[in-house]
C-alpha cells in the first residue's frame, strides 16, 4: 500500500490537518490510484481531518499520511494546516475590538 514508505513524499499531515479534494482525477490518473487512494479521494469531497479519514478507512494514521502525500503530489487534494500560536491574534487587538463593540 505505501511501498515501505513511512513518511509522506510531500506535505506534513497532523491529525487535525483538513484535507479536501481539488478535482476528480483524470481517467489516466484514476487508473493508477490504489483502491485506498481512490477511497481517500472520494471521502475528501468535503473537508475531512486526517484522523477522521484514518478512522473511517480503518487504517493507521501513518499509512493515511503517506497516501495523502501521494494525492497531494498528484495535485488531487489540498491540505490546510491547523493554525500555529504564531498565527494567533494578539490579545491587545482582541481587547480593542471588544472595547469598540461595547462602545456601540
Amino acid at each position: 500500500m505505501t511501498r515501505g514508505r513511512t513518511a509522506p513524499s510531500r506535505g506534513a499531515f497532523d491529525l487535525i490537518t483538513l484535507v479536501i479534494a481539488r478535482r476528480p482525477p483524470a481517467p489516466e490518473q484514476a487508473a493508477t490510484l490504489s483502491p485506498e487512494e481512490a477511497e481517500l479521494l472520494a471521502r475528501c469531497a468535503g473537508p475531512c481531518s486526517v484522523a477522521e479519514l484514518a478512522a473511517e478507512l480503518d487504517l493507521p494514521a501513518g499509512t493515511v499520511r503517506v497516501l495523502l502525500g501521494d494525492l497531494l503530489e498528484a495535485g488531487l487534494i489540498e491540505a490546510h494546516q491547523p493554525p500555529t500560536p504564531a498565527d494567533a491574534v494578539p490579545d491587545g487587538l482582541l481587547r480593542a475590538v471588544l472595547v469598540g463593540l461595547r462602545a456601540l
